[in-house]
């Protein structure tokens, strides 16, 4: 290992601009602790200046969350890097992250600026920022198709102007790294030079599936600091992901020669954690945090793993926070043995979230043979959130079909009454969330809605995601359960309930 790899972490503001993805400041501020146990280096809180909620989330962050360095994204408009010194001044360490486009189609068609115009705005807004910290950061936005010779002009000038990491972003996710290697050296050359006091960064996105390579690869070319997201999400194809980044370094330290300062352990809760809150799941192949990345089923792998696991493994599972085995519980089960299990997974509940768990556990046990791991992880994150406040959903009938048009009936506890509402649609679903808008009084339009299975099987559990729009706001719910349509309305009823 010969120098440091700073692991920018931008979940919380690329990441979160995903179609789809409507995380509320709470569960910003969740995920933001995790990331901080997962120890990235710095924390792209989010983009301060693009709405009150964004604003408030990045204070929070900025205010509570220890370790990271933490950041917000700014145009380089004076009101946004205004407003970003207001929403990060609490923090112990903070950076403002100033960003111009380059690229001709960029200036012509969306900023309708000359390149000197884009050269005195990228200045003008690197010396602003300036004004309130050391740490500051530019990126000429779509850097892989701006002309190269532009575009390090404008990197030298934001270095003289003040900026301390020079960010070459593959915004569109154009690049190869057959070409963006040779470009990364021509800015470790023109734009750092010998100064110690200058970083090179990168921040490929994932279109031609390439982002990964692209930023292990600029590597070698002298950039020190990669930005992605946990799981590879973000605008489009979405982000680097942060987990492939660092494992493919730990991995192959003989390749990379560079020491990293993130936790490697917390990578599979980290991810777990950001797939929840934002309602998109992982793939099952997913390289690292996977659900199959340590599964084998060939006759051949499983006898070769049982000798030495390092026949068909590259990576310790245990390292990632994974976990090899998977222990069996059942309906038969009882406290001491949800306890013990819980406890093998490393997880301490207190009394009441224990309660809570353990309930719906011994639920789903009457409908399933087995419960594995995955399922034990799945209740818990479920049953320990802040539980419902406004309205809970006590029971749900639906009836009807064929040519009989579905009626769905909840009881729900309201204001601390328990009251009826029915509801009709064209399924069984749509009658449910007929009925739940009549019992909050909400007119909530459904924008999104996914089922996502946890286990496999006929009995299998899955995961309820949906998003909501009430009025101007989007609220993201989930449940596990293994009757979709009831996981669909606790799912719909969590989203409700964040609205108020």
């Amino acid at each position: 290992m010969t120098d440091r790899l700073v692991i920018f972490d931008t979940t919380l503001r690329d990441g979160e601009q995903a179609p789809g993805i409507a995380l509320t400041p709470d569960e910003k501020v969740a995920i933001a602790h995790q990331l901080a146990r997962l120890r990235v280096d710095v924390l792209e809180a989010g983009f301060a200046a693009s709405s009150a909620g964004d604003f408030e989330a990045v204070s929070r962050i900025a205010a509570g969350v220890k370790g990271p360095v933490i950041a917000s994204l700014a145009r380089a408009h004076p009101e946004d890097i205004d407003r970003a010194y207001d929403a990060l001044k609490t923090a112990d360490h903070f950076r403002i992250h100033v960003f111009m486009s380059t690229s001709p189609i960029h200036m012509e068609k969306m900023l309708r600026m000359t390149p000197a115009e884009v050269m005195k705005a990228s200045i003008e807004g690197v010396r602003r920022a300036r004004t309130y910290t050391d740490d500051v950061e530019f990126s000429p936005q779509d850097a892989t198709r701006s002309d190269p010779d532009f575009m390090i002009t404008v990197c030298r000038a934001a270095v003289e102007a003040g900026a301390s990491t020079i960010n070459i972003p593959d915004t569109v996710g154009f690049a190869t790294p057959t070409d963006f290697v040779p470009l990364l050296a021509r800015v470790f050359q023109e734009v750092k030079g010998g100064r110690d006091d200058v970083v090179i960064s990168v921040h490929c996105h994932n279109d031609l599936g390439l982002a990964v390579a692209n930023s292990l690869s600029s590597i070698a070319a002298g950039a020190r600091q990669i930005e992605g997201a946990i799981n590879g999400i973000g605008e489009r194809a979405g982000n680097t992901s942060i987990e492939e980044v660092v494992m493919a370094i730990k991995t192959r330290q003989d390749v990379f020669g560079v020491d990293l300062g993130v936790d490697t352990t917390q990578l599979y809760d980290t991810s777990r954690l950001v797939s929840r809150l934002t309602g998109y799941p992982v793939q099952y192949n997913k390289a690292v945090v996977g659900r199959n990345a340590f599964a084998h089923e060939s006759g051949i792998h499983q006898h070769g793993v049982l000798r030495d696991k390092e026949t068909y493994e590259i990576i310790d599972a245990a390292s990632v926070g994974q976990r090899a085995a998977q222990m069996v519980l059942g309906k038969h089960s009882g406290r001491a043995g949800f306890t013990d299990a819980l406890e093998k997974m490393g997880i301490v509940l207190e009394d009441d979230a224990f309660a809570r768990a353990f309930d719906r556990f011994k639920q789903l046990a009457d409908r399933k043979v087995q419960i594995g791991e995955d399922e034990v992880r799945a209740i818990v994150e479920d049953q320990t959130g802040e539980p419902l406040e406004k309205v809970h959903l006590v029971s749900l009938h639906v009836a009807g079909g064929n040519e009989v048009t579905p009626t769905a009936t909840v009881r729900v506890i309201k204001d601390g009454v328990e009251q009826v509402f029915s509801g009709q649609g064209d399924g069984m679903i749509h009658a449910t969330y007929a009925a739940l808008r009549l019992a909050f009084g909400h007119d909530a339009k459904l924008l999104d809605y996914r089922v996502v299975p946890v286990t496999s099987g006929a009995d299998a559990m899955a995961e309820v995601n949906v998003v909501v729009r009430i009025g101007e706001r989007t609220y993201a719910g989930h449940s596990v359960n293994t009757d979709v349509v009831e996981g669909s309305a606790e799912a719909f009823a969590n989203a409700l309930n964040k609205a108020g």
